[in-house]
């Protein structure tokens, strides 16, 4: 990205969403056990870095007495996925329970993206802050995330599967 542009947090969350789920289905339909191994390994690292800007940044700059319950449920539903992930990652995409475990996977993440986030949680946000506060956010998480990329944060995960982040405002 250029230095002058920014991107509004919530549109940078939402095209990460569908990234993610365009990756599941480019695993669910890669019949080369190689590319499909390649293709998740992306995929965990993008799931891990994603989860990691909504806890440290994200959740706690819109956390409110509105929101606090939203997303102590959502730092529980990034728990369900980092379990799947670290499960995942021990397994060979060609085992019959790798493909199990990501149908389980696009449900949970589906249902977290979708029906809590984009469906619940951004309009509440979209009423609290205005666009300059969703651009500056945007672009801290921005950074925060391709910090994140550049350093395979699925390693992170199997380490993060005990208990859900803490939020802190």
């Amino acid at each position: 990205m250029k230095a002058n542009t920014s991107i509004n947090a919530l549109e940078l969350l939402r095209s990460q969403h569908d990234e993610v789920e365009d990756l599941i289905e480019q695993i669910e339909d890669c019949d080369d056990p190689h590319a499909k191994s390649e293709l998740f390994l992306k995929l965990a690292d993008r799931l891990a870095a994603h989860s990691a800007i909504e806890e440290k940044i994200f959740y706690p700059s819109v956390m409110t007495g509105d929101t606090r319950e939203q997303l102590i449920e959502a730092t529980e539903e990034h728990l369900a996925v980092k379990r799947l992930l670290a499960d995942m990652m021990e397994l060979n995409c060609d085992d019959e329970h790798f493909d199990a475990k990501l149908t389980v996977l696009k449900e949970n993440i589906r249902h977290h993206a979708h029906d809590e986030e984009e469906d619940r949680l951004f309009p509440e946000v979209e009423a609290m802050l205005d666009e300059d506060e969703l651009a500056a956010l945007g672009n801290e998480l921005l950074a925060m995330y391709e910090s994140l990329i550049e350093r395979a944060p699925r390693q992170n995960v199997p380490a993060e599967t005990k208990h859900a982040a803490e939020l802190r405002a």
